[in-house]
């Protein structure tokens, strides 16, 4: 049975405020995750969500079967999101900077580190860059490291931060964009 768990953690929330280069009204809103089961260790600063996972805060979803939020002695959150059967762990908000852009991405793991502003994602990862339905980028590998504060996104063909001959291939897909001041 699904139940709404309304969580006004400190950790929740400063973990989803800057996850995937966020629009900024969405540090504001609250953070509420869905799940069949929550458990809370206090003295390890550990939450685990279990069960069809679902957290919203302002336009950021993220799905995932398995949700683990840790905090460190300084107060920076840690989160690692993990797939289920046959359904990736996923993450989809509304960036800055135009009407309709949006990032989503998804893979077997998601890890995201609040302190770096790093999102890193494991096992046939997919990340997109959107402008309504369309979308503008595209890239897919093993592993996707995304750094929130330069954009920077780094794709390898093995499901860690490094490339090896023969391991695959990685994909990327970069639309043209259209200069509007012409």
């Amino acid at each position: 049975m699904k139940r709404l768990i309304p969580l006004s953690l400190f950790a929740l929330n400063m973990l989803v405020a800057g996850f995937a280069y966020a629009e900024k009204a969405d540090a504001d809103k609250p953070t509420n995750i869905e799940a069949d089961q929550m458990s809370y260790d206090d003295v390890r600063q550990v939450n685990v969500f279990t069960g069809n996972v679902v957290l919203t805060r302002g336009t950021l979803i993220m799905k995932a079967h398995k949700m683990v939020v840790t905090q460190d002695a300084a107060g920076y959150q840690y989160a690692t999101l993990y797939a289920g059967q046959g359904k990736p762990a996923s993450f989809r908000q509304k960036r800055d900077g135009g009407q309709d852009l949006w990032i989503e991405g998804e893979a077997e793991r998601i890890e995201y580190d609040n302190k770096a502003d790093v999102a890193k994602l494991f096992s046939k990862a997919k990340m997109r860059r959107l402008e309504g339905k369309k979308v503008t980028d595209e890239v897919e590998g093993e592993f996707i490291s995304y750094d929130n504060r330069t954009e920077f996104y780094a794709v390898n063909n093995t499901p860690s931060d490094t490339s090896k001959p023969g391991a695959g291939r990685v994909k990327a897909i970069i639309q043209p964009r259209n200069d509007s001041k012409k």
